[in-house]
């Protein structure tokens, strides 16, 4: 049997980490990801952790709910629409036929 290490730890955040550089208490964190609007994994102790990019997901929903007044369940169905046409633009761009005309994407 082969052990295997890793070379280095995985870049990952704590809840109080990405909930303090989201300026958002660690309870709403939590909420947002019970509500599945934002995805974290669970270690052996059931501590949450989430990736590097978790604080900008947080301030996007943010941007949502108080700027735009939409509540939690439409929240989520914009952030993924919202994930949609960046895999498509991703996907017309991978293809060589930028639908944008030179442009950068709108989103």
């Amino acid at each position: 049997m082969t052990v295997r290490y890793q070379l280095a730890r995985p870049h990952r955040l704590s809840l109080e980490t990405a909930a303090a550089r989201a300026g958002l208490h660690p309870d709403l964190v939590r909420r947002f990801v019970a509500l599945g609007l934002l995805d974290a994994s669970r270690d052996v102790q059931g501590r949450l952790w989430f990736d590097e990019n978790a604080p900008a997901a947080l301030a996007r929903i943010q941007r949502l709910r108080c700027g735009l007044s939409l509540n939690y369940a439409a929240i989520g169905v914009v952030l993924d629409l919202l994930e949609r046409i960046s895999r498509l633009e991703t996907a017309l761009q991978a293809a060589g036929r930028s639908g944008t005309g030179g442009n950068p994407p709108w989103t």
